[in-house]
């Protein structure tokens, strides 16, 4: 691991490097774009060819552009006219700060850049901190590139930010190792006790009203699952005392569009699923799909007269089975330590945070954001701490401990 804080001024190597180099034999080195929104259709053709995670992907950055209409950046790295390398992102202001960041802001976990497959396995590091020079130079006004939550491999393929001065996030990302199927995997996982929950549910279930499992396939599917879980995730984050990060109108407008128009395609890349007991949703799942590896982006249950039934444990039983039937070999369950993961999960990912300033405010705030990474890993790492600062959080907003199946992080 190396220094996250090693120099870099930003103005002084856009100086020396953002021009194309001559290459031996006289081709044409790498050429640099550095776009605004009219960027964002070259990026979204690359995607069709590149290798990216779903937050860096077409669907996701083309829908986070229309719907909460952010300050956009899109620089491109290209190689004899061809893209090879993009970063799409939304400039933020952050305080006195002015930060490019990847869209969709604390929504965009295990983040992989959209690049070519064939550059990747050769990929220059000189030619990616000549594009973030670039950046520098045709914007001034920016402080801060701050890349965070980044995937160290994407389908084995090393992440190239990796080569960048860099430090591990806070936060841990869980997933189960889905190779055998599902009956290897229980076996692996406490199968027996799974099995006898899930069939203990099923008849709590069944005695209030029928049940059953429910994908969006319809736009009218992925309105009435997204209001729910608004609903439900409304009521828990209030109940924590956390600030709803999908409580504004622009944040809801685009998870609706994304889902919606996801349905579009023949495999689509983002899938809502929810649990229905006696008419009324009490779970709801959203996942994207990376290649063989399916991941829940969000969960939630609804706090009714089911709650402790654990219906979120439920759906993913379900979602998990359903993941090994149709291929998937890994179910991701994203960024967040929490029992309910651990209770699958065999797979620990340690995503890295790349955080490149471009003035001097900007490696003010780096030193800052650094700082504050270690202080949270800290505070989760040790459980008697993290389990006290939970408490404090919820006896704040003046409420209880979270239900199971929950994020609390």
């Amino acid at each position: 691991m190396v220094d996250a804080m090693a120099p870099f001024d930003g103005n002084r190597l856009a100086a020396a490097e953002a021009s194309p180099r001559v290459l031996p034999g006289g081709a044409t080195g790498p050429s640099i774009s550095v776009a605004g929104a009219e960027g964002l259709a070259a990026y979204a053709r690359f995607c069709r060819s590149a290798v990216c995670a779903p937050a860096q992907g077409a669907t996701w950055v083309m829908n986070w552009a229309a719907q909460v209409k952010p300050e956009l950046l899109v620089a491109t790295l290209a190689l004899e006219g061809k893209p090879v390398f993009a970063l799409a992102l939304e400039v933020v202001n952050q305080g006195r700060f002015r930060v490019a960041r990847f869209m969709g802001g604390r929504h965009a976990n295990g983040n992989f850049a959209a690049a070519d497959p064939q550059w990747l396995a050769n990929a220059d590091v000189a030619a990616i901190r000549s594009m973030l020079a670039a950046v520098a130079k045709s914007r001034p006004d920016i402080d801060l590139i701050a890349l965070e939550r980044l995937l160290p491999k994407l389908d084995d393929i090393a992440n190239p930010l990796a080569s960048l001065a860099r430090f591990s996030s806070p936060n841990l990302s869980l997933a189960a190792d889905l190779a055998g199927g599902f009956d290897a995997l229980l076996l692996r996982a406490g199968g027996k006790r799974k099995r006898k929950k899930h069939r203990s549910q099923t008849r709590k279930f069944e005695a209030v009203g029928s049940h059953r499992r429910i994908e969006a396939r319809s736009s009218d599917e992925v309105e009435r699952l997204l209001d729910a879980f608004f609903e439900m995730k409304e009521l828990r984050f209030r109940k924590m005392g956390i600030a709803n990060v999908f409580g504004d109108d622009p944040t809801r407008a685009f998870f609706r569009e994304l889902f919606a128009q996801a349905l579009d395609q023949p495999e689509p890349p983002f899938v809502l699923h929810g649990l229905e007991v006696a008419g009324k949703l009490r779970a709801i799942t959203g996942s994207s799909r990376s290649g063989r590896r399916l991941i829940c982006e969000f969960g939630a249950i609804a706090e009714d007269d089911l709650a402790h039934t654990s219906p979120g444990d439920f759906l993913f039983f379900d979602n998990i089975q359903e993941a090994c039937e149709t291929g998937f070999a890994v179910y991701d369950f994203s960024v967040g330590d929490e029992p309910y993961k651990r209770q699958w999960c065999d797979i620990e990912t340690q995503h890295f945070e790349v955080l490149v300033p471009l003035t001097l405010k900007g490696r003010a705030l780096a030193l800052m954001l650094r700082q504050n990474a270690r202080l949270k890993a800290f505070i989760k790492n040790s459980p008697a701490i993290w389990k006290l600062a939970k408490m404090l959080r919820r006896k704040s907003a003046g409420q209880a401990a979270p239900a199971a199946g929950e994020d609390d992080s």
